[in-house]
């Protein structure tokens, strides 16, 4: 990566809020790069399967063991990796074969085939993230865990899946709020990480610093630290004296584009950021949740207590296929009331109600299965949506833009709980029940393994092909004086309806697609020939936010490590200072570990100047190991949660160095030094060359 990386062996790295949670159980595991130990491990649990190596090549049944790495090669860092791990394979004594491919062809080899038909034994996956979160309960389910519908098998009945109930348990009680406490959520996450980790279906290997290059007339740009620069607030907040703005992707188009179960590709999310506004979002350096299009209110009686739920609340019942009253003797741990910030679609119909109501219908309907033969399944988005489903206990309607959300979900923290119980669409009701009244019948897919499963597309509104079945649909809702089951009991005005209809076939008809949202921006075309993508501005007066709303996002005061300063060898037992100087830091954090990987010690402290001493005493010192053990030294914020870190390894000795032995930033002594310092040095150096040149040209 030529610097542009740094190493992590879970999904947590040392920039994630979450890392400092985990630390000490990562490094608990002390990986190291040792192939003879690889070697060994895989040589004797091969024999005891009953493999024999014949000629250095691993056989078994008096056939070839063959690994299949499909390997990015559109990704010259991952191409890399995939080269790598297959010679170092191949020395094993395997037969090795590779598949390349991009993203696209990732979606039919690894994301969409039955791993029983063994397409695949490896790939070198990548993945991003759209915003910066503080408290990520979804990524151990997505990254580990089968419920989520992303590990082998993504619970499609007719494949082969992973499965694992301990993972499934744990990170479920992540997702939805299972816990007590800030220390119980912790330590969840800890069982988590460290299953996940020995399990490794997702190994994972670095986190890479993405580059980005501006033209110097382009000002505002926000770099989101969990999106980095292409967050959504960088195409919304940019300013140039060109009324065009020109963003260079490395792909156009990889995937699909539904918001039900496609838009799965960063570079899709990318422009979908833009094009739809979110209900709530986080903020792109506290990783906290803040309002966008739905302010709240939060009550609740969490994590023990309960709530009583108003007479008139109702919730959707898939049984029965309408909307009940919620009984009186129903209780849900917390209360969220939402005022909406509605406004005009972008084929010029308003948001309404209407679409918050089918939107709560279309989870509770299509996350939930009431039999093996419910039509409304999908193999992917059912499993994780039940999840949210299982916790909705009722909704009260207040005023036309007003709801009431019952959920039984908790959180230290209240935007947390707004988070989960928000409700918002993102798209029109009216191409949602198209989309639905598509898949029911038969003729396309919300999902890659759904589509490939079942010989049909994977539906992306943004196709001609797609779009105008959408239409086809929306016209014979309109000819049929449709009505959908989840708005009838709501709305009788019938010409509501057909302008409903009649503004969606004409958006479909006028721009070829049928991606219509409610962003500052609009999806005006897509062009494969030229391999580009145009939105327009969506310049209406009903859209909430004006130019000018995120600049308040374009600087953060990032906390910076400017020195260290300590002893690169130490005597065991011996107290040791370090010096450490950070700005725009609140506290540091360090961590101590001897030559075995273990926790020697570990300490918060807070910081009042732009410097301060760590003190380790003589009874902690003892316990480090002779050699090289290591620190770990983190300067944290309280308003900008992306810490800096420090790391670096010392030396120990049985006995007192008799040789200057601080390291500081500037390389300097402090202690006295004698005569024969003079001499030593240029030795030194000069030893160091000729054993270079040997090794160069002895080779």
């Amino acid at each position: 990566m030529g610097g542009y990386g740094y190493p992590i062996i879970s999904y947590y790295g040392p920039s994630d809020p979450e890392y400092l949670t985990v630390i000490e159980q990562l490094e608990a595991f002390n990986f190291k790069y040792n192939p003879s130990l690889a070697e060994e491990i895989i040589s004797r649990v091969l024999k005891e399967k009953g493999a024999i190596k014949i000629n250095d090549k691993w056989q078994i049944d008096a056939k070839p063991i063959e690994i299949t790495i499909f390997i990015r090669s559109d990704d010259t860092v991952r191409k890399s990796i995939g080269e790598i791990l297959a010679s170092e394979l191949q020395k094993i004594g395997f037969t090795v074969k590779k598949d390349f491919g991009d993203l696209n062809k990732a979606f039919v080899i690894v994301y969409g085939s039955n791993p029983a038909d063994l397409k695949w034994s490896l790939y070198t996956e990548g993945w991003g993230r759209s915003a910066f979160v503080k408290y990520d309960s979804v990524g151990l389910g997505q990254m580990y865990s089968p419920w989520f519908s992303t590990m082998p098998g993504f619970n499609n009945p007719a494949y082969w899946n992973y499965k694992n109930d301990r993972l499934d348990e744990l990170t479920q009680k992540i997702y939805t709020g299972g816990f007590e406490s800030s220390e119980k959520r912790s330590q969840l996450i800890q069982e988590a990480v460290v299953e996940g980790i020995n399990e490794s279906v997702r190994i994972f290997l670095a986190s890479k610093i993405d580059q980005y290059v501006a033209n110097e007339k382009v000002s505002g740009i926000v770099n989101d630290f969990g999106a980095g620069v292409p967050s959504r607030f960088t195409p919304i907040n940019a300013k140039s004296n060109s009324d065009e703005f020109v963003i260079g992707v490395k792909q156009i188009y990889q995937g699909a584009w539904n918001p039900v179960m496609g838009l799965t590709d960063s570079y899709s999310r990318h422009i979908w950021g833009i094009i739809s506004d979110p209900g709530t979002f986080k903020h792109p350096f506290t990783g906290e949740t803040f309002p966008v299009r739905a302010e709240w209110q939060v009550e609740t009686a969490g994590p023990n207590g309960k709530l009583s739920i108003p007479q008139g609340a109702i919730i959707w019942n898939p049984s029965l296929q309408k909307w009940k009253s919620v009984a009186q003797d129903t209780f849900a741990t917390s209360k969220v009331t939402f005022d909406f910030k509605f406004s005009n679609w972008h084929n010029g119909q308003k948001m309404d109600m209407s679409d918050i109501l089918h939107s709560l219908y279309f989870t509770i309907e299509w996350g939930t299965q009431t039999d093996e033969n419910d039509i409304t399944f999908d193999t992917e988005f059912t499993p994780r949506t039940s999840q949210i489903v299982q916790t909705i206990i009722g909704v009260n309607i207040i005023d036309e833009d007003t709801i009431e959300v019952y959920v039984d979900y908790w959180h230290f923290d209240e935007g947390e709980i707004a988070d989960w119980a928000v409700l918002w669409s993102s798209i029109p009701w009216e191409i949602s029940s198209a989309m639905e009244k598509a898949v029911i019948e038969g003729k396309v897919s919300f999902s890659r393994s759904g589509a490939i499963s079942k010989n049909v597309n994977w539906l992306s509104l943004i196709i001609p092909k797609d779009a105008h079945i959408i239409k086809d649909y929306l016209q014979e809702f309109k000819d049929s004086n449709y009505i959908p089951t989840s708005l009838k009991e709501n709305y009788q005005n019938s010409q509501y309806f057909q302008n409903r209809y009649d503004s969606s076939i004409r958006w479909i008809e006028a721009n070829n697609h049928a991606m219509i949202s409610n962003g500052p921006f609009y999806f005006k075309s897509y062009s494969p020939e030229s391999r580009t993508i145009t939105v327009n501005a969506f310049d209406d007066d009903s859209y909430p936010f004006k130019v000018g709303e995120w600049a308040k996002f374009e600087k953060a005061e990032l906390p910076i490590i400017t020195n260290i300063e300590m002893k690169n060898i130490i005597q065991r037992g011996e107290k040791f200072e370090i010096r450490v100087e950070a700005n725009h830091s609140d506290s540091i954090r360090y961590f101590l570990m001897n030559s075995e990987g273990e926790m020697i010690l570990s300490e918060t402290l807070d910081m009042n100047e732009n410097n301060i001493t760590i003190s380790v005493p003589s009874e902690n010192s003892k316990d480090l190991g002779i050699g090289a053990n290591n620190i770990k030294i983190f300067a944290i914020s309280n308003s900008v949660l992306k810490p800096d870190f420090y790391e670096s390894s010392f030396l120990v000795t049985d006995v007192k160095a008799e040789l200057p032995t601080s390291l500081s930033a500037n390389i300097e002594f402090t202690e006295n030094k004698p005569e024969y310092w003079i001499w030593i040095i240029p030795i030194l150096v000069i030893i160091g060359i000729v054993i270079y040149l040997k090794k160069r040209y002895l080779q």
